[in-house]
Order: structure tokens, then C-alpha cells, then sequence
């Protein structure tokens, strides 16, 4: 039996499951552009316009604000549509976002396009939408394969920093911009072509084997919104903490007298390392359960980030960046998990895309709340510090989640919640 004839196979679990996810992966990578390429420009675009730090983050804060409301739309979208619909105007509005912010005379015309079409319009449609696709094409080894998908943000990291900062260099950030236009138009559009295929009907699970503990929905003591509530504020809580070292990792090497180049390099270093956390807490997940999996991650990142404090070295930066990304690439991917284990299979789009719009709404306060703390004291410390509070707020709902929904009792394989 050749390729063609096994990946027409178009089942849950199937070859083809795996051949769509790493398209997913691909198309998540290049979409992801718009979560990082503001990060890089930001000294540039402070210069530029003769900004304030915090007033330079505000284009970032703008974008993950449009890229969160975006993930609920994109997600309604592809509940209704399929996800090649939202792909391909995710494409056309994130090409003409980086066109038409090339062109911006002034602060507020670059972060309201930002935000507009790179963030709400354009690359939304790569994350949460494609993470809930991903969902629905597997179940003997969803946790995985979800870490995989949601990977393509992480991927997108790793590959874009070093990339945007080597163009900012050579032609400036606006000749960049449009740059990035052209890759994603000419990238995006034929890759969505992969994804037409609509999502298939899960099988029943076979009691006695991994796929018996994915089944779509549990009963809980907790009601249902509260749970959704809960996942919200635990979305938003650990990437305020997340936003400080991501968002401004560049700016702090800079202040530091490392340079640029050096922080984009352990930006890219914290989210490919954060792409082996996804991976291995993806593992964990389908052996421990996803409630297990949040808590340990939590845990990982308050430590992580109390490092940066002490260590302020170029080498133990790097070793500290690294350390973060491994800690924190976790967190995120499970709660796609538990909203498939807790919510129906049919409002995977929309309750996926809500709990993932919160940790981007996280993403867009924590980035301008360290912004504004640096104004405020002219000091990183206290923006780490706030960092940690805000984790210690996710690991507290985590934890009540874990013992409300599962309790004290053994963890189960594959799927357990």
C-alpha cells in the first residue's frame, strides 16, 4: 500500500490525522509571526516614534488584545465553516496587516492595525482554531498531539526573532513588514489547501484500552460555567507571568548592555526549549491527566521566573531563558485538554478559543503592566516579582480545579482530566 492510499484514510487517530497535524504545525508557524515580531521591532518603533517603554508596548498589547478576541471568533468560525474558511482570511488580513502598518505615520496607526488585522483577523486563525482541530482528529493520544499543535506558536519563536532581527538590521522594520506580507500570502493560502478535509466522528472508546479515558465530556461537582470561569482566570493569571521575560526579554538585554541581538537569541532559545516542554508535558498529560499536568507546570514556572532576579549574567540569562521556556511550555496546551474533557466535542471551537483569548488577554497585560512597572521604577525587579504573584494565583486555581474535579485520587492514563 503506497502514501496516497493510507493518508485517504481519513479517520480519528489515522495517518492522516498525523500528516494534518504537521500541516497544522506548519501553518501555526508562519501565522504565529504576528505574536512576535512586534516583540523584536519594539526598540525600533521606540526609537522611531520617540517612545516611552511603556507606550512602546502598547502596539503589543494591542495585538494580543485583536489576537484574543480573534481566537473566539475564528474558533465560531471554524465550529460552523470548517477551519479552512478562517485560514484563508486569516492569511489575507495578516498580509495586508504587515503591509499597511509599514506605512503607519504615528503610534496609534501602527498599534490599531496591529491589532486589527495582525492580531484579531490574521494570525488568531493559526492558534486556537487550529489547536481545536487538532482535538478532534485524535483521541488515543490527544495530549500529545495537541502539544504538538500548539507548538506552532512556540515554533513560530524560535524561527521568527532571530529571522525579524536580522531583516530589522539590514532594511529597517518597515521594509520587514512588508517582507513578512509577502511570505504569508504566498505561504499560507496553498498550505490551507491540506486542512480541507472536515473533522471526522470520534469512534466510541474500547474499554481496557488508552482511548477509553478520552471520552468527550465528565459529570463534575463544580457547575460547568464556573469551570469555564475558573479556566479563564487561570488562562489570564499565568501568562501575565509569562509576558514578563517573553515580552520583554529583548528590551532587558538591551538595558543590561547585552545588545538586541542578544535578548531576540534567548527569546528564540526560551520558546524553542519551550517547544521540548510542550512536547514532554503533552506526554505527561496523556499518563497523569491534564489537571496533574497544569499544577506541575505552574509550579515549574514561578520558579523558573523567581531566577531572573539573581541571575543577571549574559551566560546565566541564556541558562535562566532556557530553564523558563522548559518550565512554562506546559501550561497552556492543557487546558484545550480539559475543555474537551469537560465541555462537549461540538463547542471545542468556541470554548477552546475562550480559554486560549484569555491567556493572550494575560499575554497583553503582562506585557504592558512590566512595561509601566520599568517607567515606574526604571528597574526589571518588581516586574518579575509581580510575574511571580500572578503565578501563584494560576497554581491556586489550578490546584482547586484538580481537587474539585478529580480529588485525591490515583491519576489515569490518556485523557484523564
Amino acid at each position: 500500500m503506497n502514501i496516497a492510499s493510507i493518508l485517504a484514510v481519513r479517520e480519528v487517530d489515522s495517518p492522516y490525522a498525523w500528516f494534518r497535524l504537521s500541516m497544522s504545525l506548519l501553518i501555526s508557524m508562519i501565522g504565529g509571526v504576528g505574536l512576535w515580531s512586534v516583540v523584536v521591532i519594539l526598540p525600533a518603533v521606540e526609537a522611531d516614534f520617540n517612545l516611552a517603554r511603556a507606550d512602546a508596548s502598547l502596539p503589543y498589547t494591542m495585538t494580543m488584545i485583536g489576537f484574543a478576541v480573534g481566537g473566539i471568533l475564528m474558533g465560531r468560525l471554524a465550529d460552523r465553516f470548517g477551519i479552512v474558511v478562517p485560514l484563508r482570511f486569516g492569511a489575507v488580513a495578516l498580509a495586508l496587516g504587515y503591509a499597511l502598518t509599514a506605512l503607519a505615520d504615528n503610534l496609534w496607526q501602527f498599534a490599531l492595525l496591529q491589532g486589527l488585522l495582525i492580531g484579531m483577523l490574521g494570525s488568531s486563525a493559526s492558534f486556537g482554531p487550529v489547536i481545536s482541530d487538532v482535538t478532534h482528529w485524535f483521541q488515543r493520544r490527544r495530549g500529545i498531539a495537541v502539544a504538538i499543535g500548539a507548538s506552532g506558536s512556540y515554533l513560530a519563536g524560535t524561527v521568527w526573532p532571530p529571522l525579524v532581527q536580522s531583516f530589522v538590521e539590514t532594511y529597517g522594520w518597515r521594509d520587514t513588514h512588508m517582507i513578512i506580507a509577502g511570505i504569508c500570502l504566498c505561504t499560507l493560502l496553498p498550505l490551507s489547501a491540506a486542512l480541507r478535509e472536515r473533522s471526522p466522528r470520534a469512534p466510541a472508546p474500547v474499554p481496557g484500552t488508552m482511548a477509553a479515558p478520552a471520552q468527550e465530556s465528565v459529570e463534575t461537582s463544580l457547575p460547568r460555567p464556573a469551570i469555564q470561569g475558573l479556566l479563564l482566570v487561570a488562562g489570564i493569571s499565568c501568562c501575565v507571568a509569562m509576558a514578563m521575560p517573553q515580552v520583554h526579554i529583548v528590551a532587558y538585554c538591551a538595558d543590561l548592555g547585552f545588545g538586541t541581538a542578544r535578548g531576540a537569541e534567548m527569546l528564540s532559545l526560551m520558546l524553542a526549549t519551550g517547544i521540548v516542554s510542550r512536547l514532554l508535558f503533552g506526554w505527561i498529560a496523556d499518563r497523569i491527566g491534564a489537571l496533574r499536568t497544569l499544577v506541575l507546570s505552574s509550579v515549574m514556572q514561578g520558579l523558573s521566573l523567581l531566577l531572573f532576579l539573581p541571575f543577571t549574567g549574559l551566560v546565566s540569562l541564556y541558562a535562566v531563558s532556557a530553564l523558563f521556556g522548559l518550565a512554562q511550555g506546559g501550561i497552556v496546551p492543557t487546558y484545550a485538554l480539559i475543555v474537551r474533557r469537560v465541555f462537549p466535542a461540538v463547542e471545542a471551537g468556541t470554548r477552546v478559543g475562550l480559554v486560549l483569548s484569555a491567556t493572550l488577554l494575560g499575554m497583553a497585560l503582562g506585557g504592558w503592566m512590566s512595561g509601566k512597572i520599568y517607567d515606574l521604577t526604571l528597574s526589571y525587579d518588581a516586574a518579575f516579582l509581580n510575574g511571580v504573584a500572578w503565578n501563584l494565583l494560576n497554581l491556586s486555581v489550578a490546584v482547586f480545579l484538580w481537587l474539585r474535579i478529580e480529588g485525591w485520587r490515583p491519576a489515569r492514563a490518556a485523557g484523564s482530566a
